[in-house]
Order: C-alpha cells, then sequence, then structure tokens
C-alpha cells in the first residue's frame, strides 16, 4: 500500500485494494492499492496518459470506467460496488478536471440541491444552509456573487476550479478526489485554489490531489507523493519525492520501471 502499508483498516478513511480499471475493454488500471487517513493529502503525479484521471473517476463510480477487480471502501465499508451518487453520500467528492455548465440554475440552489441528495433531505443540515453558504464564501475568499450566477455558465477556469472547492467545504466529504484541480490556473487563481483546499483539509478530511506539476505542492503540502506510470504506483515518498520531479522530470523513474520490467523478461 505505498509509503503508508504500516496504518491499520481502522485508521483509513479511504482504502483501495489491487483496483483494476477498464475503459472500452482496455485495462488502463493495474493494480492500485492506497489508504489515506483523515486530514492526509496524498499527491498523485505522473506524465499525460498514465491512468491517473481514470483511476480517480473509477474510484467515483464514473460509469465510462469499468472496475473489474479490486475493492474501494470508506471508513471501512465496502462501497466498490455503490453508484456515485450513494458513494457521495457515504463520503466521496470528485472534483473535475473539466466541471460542466449548469446553464438556468444557480449555483446556490444547486448546492442546496446537492446537500439535500446528500444528506438524504436532513433538515438540521438544510435550514442554516444560506447562512452556511456566505460564511464559506468568506473562508475561501470568494464573492458571495457566485450564489446567484449560473453554475459554471461563463466562469473561467479560476472561477470553476474554485466553485469546486466550495461544493466540498459545503459538502464536508470524508475524502476528496481532486483531479488535476490546478489545470489551466494562473499563478493567482492557482492561490485561491489551494487556499480552499488547506481550509477544507484542515477539518479532518483526506484528499488525494492528482496533478502532473509540482506547482500546487507549493501550495498545498502533501504528506505523500506518488508517482503514476503506465497504470500503477512505481514510487512513492514523502513531499521531497515532488520537488526531486521537479528538477528532474519522470524520465528518471520510466527509465528505472522499464529496466526493470526488462530484466525480469
Amino acid at each position: 500500500m505505498g509509503v503508508n502499508d504500516t496504518m491499520t483498516h481502522n485508521e483509513a478513511v479511504f482504502r483501495c485494494e489491487n483496483v483494476h480499471v477498464e475503459i472500452e475493454g482496455k485495462e488502463v488500471v493495474k493494480g492500485v492499492s492506497l489508504a489515506i487517513r483523515p486530514g492526509e493529502i496524498h499527491a498523485l503525479m505522473g506524465p499525460n496518459g498514465s491512468g491517473k484521471s481514470t483511476l480517480a473517476n473509477a474510484l467515483a463510480g464514473h460509469p465510462s470506467y469499468e472496475l473489474t477487480e479490486g475493492k474501494v471502501f470508506i471508513d471501512g465499508e465496502d462501497v466498490t460496488e455503490l453508484d456515485p451518487h450513494e458513494k457521495a453520500r457515504k463520503g466521496m467528492f470528485l472534483a473535475f478536471q473539466y466541471p460542466v455548465a449548469v446553464p438556468g440554475v444557480t449555483v446556490a440552489n444547486f448546492m442546496r440541491s446537492a446537500l439535500k441528495a446528500i444528506t438524504n433531505n436532513d433538515e438540521e443540515r438544510l435550514k442554516g444552509f444560506r447562512r452556511t453558504l456566505l460564511a464559506e464564501f468568506e473562508k475561501l475568499s470568494i464573492d458571495p456573487g457566485f450564489a446567484t450566477r449560473y453554475v459554471n455558465d461563463g466562469f473561467s477556469g479560476g472561477e470553476k476550479k474554485r466553485l469546486e472547492v466550495l461544493q466540498m467545504a459545503v459538502l464536508q466529504p470524508k475524502i476528496a478526489l481532486l483531479d488535476e484541480t490546478d489545470s489551466g490556473l494562473d499563478i493567482d487563481a492557482l492561490k485561491i485554489v489551494a487556499h480552499g483546499i488547506n481550509e477544507v483539509v484542515a477539518r479532518n478530511v483526506g484528499v488525494l490531489l492528482v496533478t502532473h506539476y509540482q506547482r500546487i505542492l507549493n501550495f498545498v503540502k502533501p504528506q505523500y507523493v506518488h508517482v503514476f506510470y503506465d497504470g500503477r504506483i512505481v514510487r512513492s515518498g514523502g513531499p521531497e519525492l515532488a520537488a526531486t520531479l521537479e528538477e528532474k522530470g519522470y524520465d528518471w523513474i520510466i527509465n528505472e520501471v522499464n529496466a526493470v520490467a526488462a530484466a525480469v523478461a
């Protein structure tokens, strides 16, 4: 299970074991095991096409990705076969790399509907919704004018990603899968999004942060860094591994992996 394989099952808020994923009959993820404690950030890094986003989407239950082998657990409960909305109710959140626009639906109405859905219409969570939403706007340094705008309609890339973080803050998941949240952001937008992620992680949310680049890790500090290549985690370490990747790129690890594979063959 990588660098934290001594963790007991009871400590992990999220755990996956030997996960294999296929897309249209082709195996893309080839046996991934990982465990994340509450409040931990795990960065999943790797070159384009290595399968990082496929893993995140498959764990969340995206119907285009078939999980053919392995198990997924939240708080020790097997959620492998659950539909995406059921996993959300158990505490899983997926932030999309490319959030879609929903013209005609305001952010406030969208957020209230989402909260209502994942809490099974819990009146206690819903009755203070407006106050909670405005408080999160302030904590995450987001313009409260977002509340009356249509979801992602005409939003910049940075605004879309800030809205993803706002959703995470309001919905209060146990585990958040962030699929290239830094994609397409300039440095100012990146700092705002990173601030939001750190604010949510401080509430004991576990995070799997999928990214190509080390730059977001200057602002969101992971406890663990995993290098993903050819559908597998091929190297794990602490935050110093991300700095090495920034300096050397991925080729040195890929060459090592390929050399080992050739020797075994």
